[in-house]
């Protein structure tokens, strides 16, 4: 593995994994049931959640704030929902198609993702292209029409432009905008010329239609929660927005991370396009080694536990062309940078009057050791 070529200096995921397969041990590519059963936990946590808020009315208005700390756990239990959900539908833990559609269903109902949805944009768009031009995931181009979508993101997501109002607002909304988009460009018109999209795509008429059929069971299951709490708003408040608000929050705390530093790229590099982030051994086990994200895109259907093995190697063998920071300095460029591409390798403002190179754009090397 020293000293390893690489052909015109691009390289794929295909070609890393083919790399380093042979050094990971096979338990490391078996299903893993135990995600089922996270699943199933923070599932019971939000019922519990809910089933405690019911009792809300009955307490005195100077003891509702001890119920924050319930809100807090329940939100972190929908930041670990869409990540269980996530290795669930990369892997093949749940070999019937039909059962997987249901866990996952479950899994992603409080995200408001419908799984097909899910799939469709997240393990075929997003991992085949990863911040490329037909990626629906990677940040708006400077070129690209101003249309609403585009300005949600000007206002809220993190740059060096936005407020700390809008950020604030954007962390607890920015991934219902994500969905939002998607889902209306699918369901109304599924043209691949949605122009409001990152990148638009479509989906056959099955999948369309299954979408469609996922967001009422959904709506069906957001609509009982908020049916069992009688309508209240405290009960609402503490125990159905705040979660979400934090979880979205969680979740885009590291999304923003994984891709919108690097360069753009038509060849899918994860090691040139792909961020990972050093966070505290406690979230990494709180939230399924996500944070591991290179790692993850040149091992979708890994069990997660050995990322930092495959992080190991890649310090190993790549250490020059693998992206890993720490958390702090990850946000520390995001909120230091324009968030518009100019070019692959340049970032500019919602004027485009600045020109600011990509953070993680490098040379790259001439060899890989």
């Amino acid at each position: 593995m020293t000293n390893i070529l690489v052909r015109d200096l691009r390289v794929t995921s295909g070609e890393y994994a083919k790399q380093l397969r042979p050094l990971l041990p096979a338990q490391a590519f078996l299903p893993n049931p135990n995600k089922i059963l996270i699943l199933g936990i923070n599932l019971a946590i939000l019922v519990l959640g809910w089933g405690t808020a019911s009792y809300l009315d009955r307490w005195s208005w100077s003891l509702l704030w001890l119920f924050l700390p319930l809100s807090l756990i329940m939100g972190n239990s929908i930041i670990v929902l869409l990540f269980c959900s996530h290795d669930i539908m990369h892997s093949k833990t749940i070999k019937n198609l039909y059962l997987r559609q249901i866990v996952s269903l479950l899994g992603l109902s409080m995200l408001w993702m419908p799984p097909t949805l899910w799939v469709a944009v997240h393990n075929r768009k997003h991992h085949q292209n990863t911040n490329a031009q037909q990626d629906p995931d990677r940040s708006y181009l400077y070129s690209q029409p101003n249309t609403w979508g585009k300005w949600i993101q000007d206002r809220f997501v993190p740059s060096s432009e936005v407020t700390k109002l809008g950020l604030f607002i954007g962390m607890g909304h920015a991934w219902g905008v994500h969905i939002f988009r998607n889902l209306s460009a699918i369901l109304l018109f599924n043209n691949g010329k949605s122009e409001y999209q990152v990148a638009s795509f479509k989906v056959t008429t099955k999948e369309r239609q299954a979408i469609a059929l996922e967001l009422i069971v959904i709506l069906s299951i957001h609509l009982t929660i908020i049916s069992a709490l009688g309508f209240h708003p405290v009960k609402l408040i503490l125990s159905y927005f705040l979660p979400i608000w934090i979880g979205f929050a969680g979740v885009m705390f590291y999304i923003y991370t994984n891709h919108l530093l690097c360069p753009m790229m038509e060849n899918n590099d994860p090691l040139l396009n792909t961020l990972s982030v050093r966070v505290p051994p406690f979230f990494d086990c709180l939230h399924l080694n996500f944070s591991y994200h290179t790692e993850h895109h040149i091992f979708p259907s890994l069990n997660s536990d050995y990322y930092p093995l495959v992080q190991t190697l890649l310090q190993e063998y790549y250490p020059d062309r693998f992206n890993l920071l720490n958390i702090g300095e990850a946000w520390h460029l995001l909120l230091n940078t324009p968030r518009y591409y100019k070019d692959e390798n340049t970032l500019t403002h919602w004027a485009g009057n600045q020109s600011i190179p990509c953070p993680l754009a490098i040379a790259v090397p001439t060899k890989v050791k």
